[in-house]
């Protein structure tokens, strides 16, 4: 199983070495080099669900090339593990960090700036029989337009920050990993889930939240939201203000759950059906119900979490409630 695992890791590790590298004409070939006939890929709004390398190419990578130039992938986690979702079958590859780049030309309608700016992402890639067969790549587009010099929220209640990875800096997982380590943080992952996921449990918000979470811990928030640290700043500045800004929550479970090391995550599609009664980012009641995507990824110390970073679609969740945050910041219609 190790020898699956560490082989999965390697593909992705070539994988991201060639397409790092392409000029922006030579990314359809590397992408149709590492990935499966039957490719799927997951992305943030406006780019979606995407079902052929020419799609996810001429859409996403291309132009993201072509505006972002001399492009690093700062990595501060990678890891990979078998999911527990399928009963422990598949095996997923995930990489974390920013995507940095000099801002030279226009990005789906924001202005370029000449400087530089970090796409921050998180993406988990299916290996199966050396090939890339699914990929859910999240980023966090307005945390782009705010470096940008743009506004897309109204109200941000956590820290606005350019991200930094683990305390630890013990992210970068490339090689073998103690088995134990990873099966001690899918449990503390799933014992956070199911402390959180019972809405109706007899504890003040802060009590729940500390018996999955160190004091101190830190939750690396989307902006529209933003970073928070400590509990009691959680409670204020996320947790208690989401809790009473939506009602009607249904989980609706994860594509993909793994661990390694002290490091774990997941990815939902979507994670949460939810309608948001009013209030939440300084948006109003909408009446309709709407799809939360989210990728976590937790850092473990000791038996419980301390540190979380999150992506949500926000914009995807904004446009099923009837406002288009591209087109309203930017001035020009986004796809859809």
């Amino acid at each position: 199983m190790k020898n699956d695992i560490q082989a999965a890791k390697a593909c992705v590790v070539d994988f991201y070495q060639h397409l790092d590298n392409a000029a922006p004409d030579a990314l359809d070939g590397i992408m149709r080099r590492y990935t499966s006939n039957d490719y799927l890929w997951r992305g943030y709004h406006p780019f979606n669900e995407q079902t052929s390398v020419e799609q996810v190419t001429q859409l996403f990578w291309q132009p993201l090339r072509l505006a972002l130039t001399h492009l690093q992938r700062r990595q501060d986690v990678f890891m990979a593990g078998r999911n527990e979702m399928d009963g422990f079958e598949s095996i997923w590859v995930v990489s974390m960090g920013h995507l940095m780049g000099l801002f030279d030309q226009p990005w789906l309608g924001i202005a370029a700036t000449g400087k530089l700016t970090m796409l921050r992402y998180c993406e988990f890639n299916k290996v199966q029989d050396g090939k890339i067969t699914e990929t859910a790549m999240y980023f966090d587009i307005p945390h782009l337009m705010v470096q940008a010099g743009l506004q897309p929220f109204a109200l941000q209640t956590a820290a606005q920050l350019v991200q930094p990875g683990p305390m630890t800096h013990t992210g970068l997982m490339f090689d073998e990993q103690d088995v134990t380590e990873g099966e001690k943080t899918l449990a503390a992952i799933n014992h956070m889930i199911n402390a959180l996921g019972n809405w109706e449990q007899p504890l003040s918000l802060q009590d729940e939240l500390r018996l999955s979470w160190h004091e101190d811990m830190l939750w690396w928030g989307p902006t529209g939201i933003g970073a928070a640290y400590t509990i009691e700043r959680y409670a204020q500045q996320h947790a208690g203000p989401f809790r009473a800004g939506f009602k009607d929550r249904i989980f609706n479970g994860h594509v993909c759950r793994l661990a390694e090391g002290e490091f774990g995550g997941f990815f939902g599609w979507p994670n949460l059906t939810l309608e948001p009664t009013g209030g939440f980012m300084g948006m109003p009641a909408t009446g309709k119900r709407g799809e939360m995507r989210i990728i976590d990824i937790y850092r473990r110390k000791a038996d419980k979490l301390a540190e979380n970073w999150i992506f949500i679609d926000l914009l995807h969740f904004w446009k099923q409630q009837g406002v288009d945050i591209l087109a309203r910041t930017t001035g020009l219609s986004a796809n859809s």
